[in-house]
């Protein structure tokens, strides 16, 4: 995948572009529907089929109070999730106050510098100064500059628009069926292992401690999941999601064991699938007590494990 990060880089790419606009938290299946629009027009014309997104998210800038404290996707992982739906050049724009008091004309123009041939949003998406640019300004560009324009409708789940509201509301709930539905795929976070205090290690059960920023998490816990690895392996595993109350944690931490896995992970990426929450995160009376209860949590989520494929997507 080709990486931009200016419009002013997009002249010298020299072929014609076909761009989805928009933020894509999350990439869902609503954003799934605008981002085939613009991989069946490349398909169909010729060119690059791209994303162009924003990074951080509008809205901690606009309106920071405003702001879900969580994001489905951290940037790297939404650039990994566009590459398996087909997007060859994705455009991450930096975005400040002074990017979001640019007028949409000046925006458009800049962006037509480059050769666009496509350009596909949400029907209701809206950009620029005041919010001051939407479709029926978009139509009347694509007429003066050549351009087509894609408005795509919103994709409905159980009678209601999917949003990324909704889907971080149903991963807090611990519904992560519902989030897959809306997904159109199963849930997973990514985040680069750290170092640790060890205490999995000293139990006999080694973690990898993961720091995912500001990703979306489900309900504190223990967790039956597969791990795909930075080389693309996936791995299964059961992780822990919380304070770990027994040895006087006060701080939350995803931290995962890989069965049958002794490599060293430092420094390295991992996504992480929640397939199933075994338990609750409790406090238990002693260390032995934990340990104990670590092994059922492991021999029951290799039974989860087994029972389901490893759904989880495959390296690209």
């Amino acid at each position: 995948m080709l990486i931009r990060k200016h419009l002013e880089d997009l002249p010298a790419l020299g072929v014609p572009l076909h761009l989805a606009l928009g933020v894509f938290d999350g990439v869902h299946i609503g954003h799934q529907a605008v981002i085939a629009r613009v991989v069946e027009a490349a398909a169909r014309e010729g060119g690059l089929a791209g994303v162009l997104t924003f990074d951080p998210h509008p809205i901690r800038v606009i309106a920071p109070n405003k702001a879900p404290t969580a994001l489905l996707e951290t940037l790297e992982h939404k650039a990994r999730v566009m590459g398996e739906l087909g997007i060859e050049l994705f455009i991450p724009l930096h975005f400040d106050m002074d990017f979001a008091k640019m007028e949409p004309a000046e925006f458009i123009q800049k962006l037509t510098a480059a050769p666009i041939r496509t350009l596909a949003v949400g029907e209701d998406w809206r950009f620029g100064r005041q919010r001051g640019g939407d479709v029926a300004f978009l139509e009347k560009e694509a007429a003066a500059r050549g351009f087509a324009l894609q408005a795509v409708a919103p994709v409905m789940h159980d009678g209601e628009r999917i949003s990324s509201t909704r889907i971080r509301q149903a991963i807090r709930d611990g519904n992560l069926a519902a989030a897959e539905e809306m997904l159109g795929r199963p849930y997973s976070v990514c985040g680069t292992v750290v170092q640790g205090e060890k205490l999995g290690r000293s139990l006999g059960f080694p973690t990898a401690n993961l720091a995912t920023a500001d990703a979306q998490l489900p309900p504190d816990g223990v967790w039956a999941v597969w791990a795909r690895l930075q080389d693309g392996r996936i791995q299964p595993g059961v992780a822990n999601l919380g304070i770990r109350p027994t040895v006087g944690g006060n701080a939350r931490i995803l931290e995962v064991h890989l069965f049958d896995f002794s490599e060293d992970l430092y420094g390295q990426g991992l996504e992480i699938q929640f397939l199933k929450q075994l338990r609750a995160e409790i406090k238990f009376p002693s260390i032995e007590a934990l340990r104990t209860q670590i092994q059922r949590d492991t021999d029951e989520a290799k039974v989860v494990l087994a029972a389901h494929p490893k759904n989880i997507r495959p390296s690209t």
